[in-house]
């Protein structure tokens, strides 16, 4: 059957319609090359402004993973944990005096910028830079999806809300905590492992080395040393003890060794070795560096994917302290 002008031409719109919209979609992806022509020297900025921040202090490495990860579970990837001023996410409670790394992705932010201006992201900083981070002190490399853009707002009463999983939070918490986020147990005990590398406040684990049970008791002498019961609300609050005592600035599996001798720091790290579902899969972790490095490579991605901000949404900071 023959169609009328009038059919064809609302066919061909339709059909140029869905063409548009598929291109926009697929445009909005995020993509490993997406720097490729954009900003090919992307990857040796952030690397270089690293490696001299870590030989300095190699705690820098975990306080940029920590950073990527507290940026992602508050409202998505999109750099916001990086902003200055008063919905600033850096005044919430979990992250008051505890969040570190600023000056160093503001160093890479500048000579990103030098080479390439206004092309790259704040969010897509901090997703290379975790990446990074985790390599140069030994850990997996890995090829990271990018494409993010920046929010121009921080979100400091959704960072104190509960969303991210606090040092003595539960298996269940931490479990739903991740599940909220599109992240499954696995990808959980996973992302703990990053817990191989950097350090905690006495305030995070004070309560744990004098009144819980599943802690050796040596472990437990030696960090009250350095964290006095009776210091609460004094400096000594500030005092920090290595998340890994046995190799606190090498990205490997001790960690989950630790944890299966009673020698977690924190009590949401011992959680994941105390007779509960997650027992088995720290011991396969403990016994198997390549399968703890392969499953939190895939967290990582995973985590990188949480609501980015694509396409037109946002913008690209100049200075990632504030918006443009």
């Amino acid at each position: 059957m023959a169609l009328s002008s009038s059919s064809s031409t609302s066919i061909f719109a339709l059909a140029l319609f869905t063409t548009l919209l598929l291109i926009g979609s697929s445009s909005a992806q995020l993509s490993e090359n997406f720097y490729d022509s954009k900003c090919p020297k992307v990857f040796y900025a952030v690397k270089s402004v690293l490696q001299s921040a870590l030989a300095k202090e190699p705690r820098q490495g975990a306080s940029i993973v920590r950073l990527f990860f507290h940026d992602c579970f508050v409202n998505g990837c999109d750099g916001s944990v990086l902003l200055d001023g008063p919905s600033s996410e850096k005044i919430a409670l979990p992250n008051k005096n505890s969040l570190r790394g600023y000056e160093v992705i503001d160093a890479i932010k500048s000579k990103v910028e030098a080479l390439c201006p206004g092309v790259v992201s704040c969010a897509d900083i901090v997703t290379i830079a975790a990446r990074d981070s985790v390599a140069i002190l030994g850990g997996p490399n890995w090829k990271v999806k990018l494409g993010r853009r920046d929010s121009t707002t921080g979100f400091f009463n959704l960072a104190n809300s509960g969303v991210l999983p606090g040092p003595n939070s539960s298996l269940s918490s931490l479990i739903q905590r991740f599940d909220d986020q599109g992240l499954s147990t696995k990808d959980m005990v996973a992302l703990s492992g990053a817990h191989t590398i950097g350090k905690a406040r006495c305030v995070s684990y004070r309560d744990r080395i004098y009144n819980e049970n599943n802690i050796d008791s040596l472990f437990a002498k030696a960090r009250q040393k350095n964290c006095p019961k009776g210091s609460s609300g004094t400096p000594k609050d500030n005092n920090v003890a290595p998340l890994d005592f046995k190799t606190p600035n090498h990205f490997d599996n001790e960690y989950f060794k630790n944890l299966i001798n009673k020698k977690g720091l924190l009590r949401s790290d011992q959680e994941l070795f105390n007779g509960g579902s997650t027992d088995s899969l720290v011991r396969t972790y403990s016994n198997n560096q390549r399968v703890f490095e392969a499953d939190f490579v895939t967290a990582m991605i995973k985590m990188g994917n949480i609501k980015p901000l694509t396409g037109s949404n946002g913008q690209i900071r100049k200075q990632c302290r504030r918006p443009n």
